[in-house]
Order: structure tokens, then sequence, then C-alpha cells
């Protein structure tokens, strides 16, 4: 099974946002500040988190430059130091989660893990970004952050740049990860819907039964259910199996009457030349019998 492309997104996300959020905690250029009277134009100072340096044009960097206006008791640094650092110990419990999740070396990802490491590494975006922003919010304000005063201006430094990108990378890296859950989610709310309740379920119709006794059948319903021919109580000595099928009822007699005698079209084909033309008829008809003339 191929990597899904959500998976792959995040995995790529992920370490840049750490490297990135790694590189501003460590790097001292949350702010610069430039245009010290008495002092020559080119020179700017750049404060971080941990360290202030010092830089001119014609000279190298100088780092470890005092705190003469207690710029490293301002509570937006202070905050920003355990932040920053929660976010990156974050971080990497999240791409060992992403690691073990995505699976490397097996058949198929692990989605509950995997989407767990999304989790992770989405809280540890929120907590980059939350620093970032404050100390960005009250970067001007000298009462807050000290600086010199004016004419000596303060500047968006580098570091929190890089601070903003880590933060958003780490952001989308999580949250590409997370979607993972999605097919858990699809797979559980199957399973649920497959598996059997565990009491029966009763209807919703009530049903009451009543003994009592045996209602009185027709004959017809009586002796011919159930398709089968059933003899009556006399007829059970009578008939030692059961037949099967229904009785086909016999028509009664039928009378035939007729104006016209049959039998005097008979007697006159049946007569001869030299015979007597007297009929035979059988007695007991409607014409008188040979013994009777």
């Amino acid at each position: 099974m191929r990597t899904p492309v959500v998976m792959t997104l995040g995995m790529v996300l992920a370490p840049c946002g750490l490297l990135l959020t790694l590189t501003s905690t460590l790097t001292p250029g949350w702010r610069l500040v430039k245009g010290f009277l008495d002092q020559p134009l080119d020179l700017v100072l750049y404060q971080g988190l941990w360290d202030m340096c010092r830089e001119q044009s014609s000279r190298e960097r100088q780092c470890g430059q005092p705190d003469d206006l207690g710029y490293f008791a301002a509570e937006p640094v202070r905050v920003a130091r355990g932040l920053m650092v929660t976010s990156l110990a974050v971080t990497g419990l999240g791409l060992l989660l992403a690691t073990l999740g995505v699976r490397c070396w097996r058949d198929e990802p692990h989605f509950v893990l995997a989407g767990l490491s999304g989790v992770v590494l989405f809280t540890a975006g929120l907590l980059s970004l939350i620093p970032v922003s404050w100390y960005n919010h009250f970067l001007a304000d000298r009462t807050v952050l000290p600086a010199q005063p004016s004419p000596v201006t303060v500047q968006v430094g580098y570091s929190l740049v890089l601070g903003y990108l880590g933060s958003c990378l780490l952001l989308l890296g999580g949250f590409s990860l997370a979607l993972r859950f999605a097919p858990w989610c699809a797979e559980c709310c199957d399973s649920c819907r497959k598996a059997p309740s565990s009491s029966a379920r009763r209807s919703s119709i009530s049903t009451v039964y009543i003994d009592g006794p045996e209602p009185a059948l027709t004959p017809a319903i009586k002796y011919y259910s159930d398709g089968q021919h059933r003899p009556r109580p006399d007829q059970l000595g009578a008939t030692s199996q059961r037949k099967a099928g229904f009785p086909m009822p016999r028509p009664p007699p039928k009378a035939y009457s007729n104006p016209v005698d049959v039998l005097e079209g008979e007697n006159a084909t049946n007569s001869e030349p030299g015979s007597s033309s007297r009929s035979t008829r059988p007695c007991g008809s409607t014409l008188p019998c040979d013994s009777d003339v």
C-alpha cells in the first residue's frame, strides 16, 4: 500500500517546522535596535531570548552584551523561553509517533498512531505560535520590552519571522497527519453498525397470547385443513392411512326429460317389409306392451 499524500505531506512539513523553530529559539534576532546617540550609525543591537549581540559593518559581531535595561527579565521574554522549549520537546515526541505510525517498514500505516502524532504536532505549533505572537505584540512597547528612548528605533528581527514560519509549518503538518483519524473513525462506525445488539430487540407491538378452548370449525375447514384430507372421527377405524389431497365432489345424477320419444324412431328404423308394423316396446313404458294387445 502506498503512503497517503497527507501523511507524506505531514512528514515533510513537520521536520521543516522543527528546524525553523529551533533556529528561532537559539538565534539572537527577535528584535533589532538601532539609532543610538553618540554611536556609529551602522551599529545594530540584536536581542534574542538567550543573548544580545552587537554588530557593525566594519567589525565582527560581538555577542554577550550586558543587559543594562533588564530586557531578559521582561515577561514576554521569560514566557517565550519556556513555551519555545516546550514546543521543541513536543515536536520531537510528535515526530517519533509519526515515524511509528506512517510505517516505513510495514505494509499498511497505523492510522490511530499517525493521527495522534498529528494532534501532538498541532499542539507544538500552537505552543510556538503563542510566544511569537505575544512578543510581536509588545515589540514596540518600551515599558514591557525595555529599550532606549527615541531616536532609537526597534524592528522585527529574522528570528521572529522564522518562529512564525516554523509554527505555521507545524500546524499544517500536524493537521495533515491528524486527517488519518478519518479512516479509523469510519471503520469504527461501520463495525458499530454491523455489530448485533447485546440485548434482544423488543417489538414495538405487544403480542398477547390467550389460552382458551379451540373454536368449532366447519367441516370444510376441520377435515380439509393443511391441504390434506382428514377423515371424520367415525371413519378413523375404516381408514388406516391419511389420504393426501382433496376429494373430488361427485355430481348428482341428472334426470333427462325429452318430449319426443326416441323409441319411436328406433322402431321405425328397425321395421322391415313383410314384418309387422307393430312395434315391440318394453313393458313398463307409457305405450302398451305386445302382451296387452
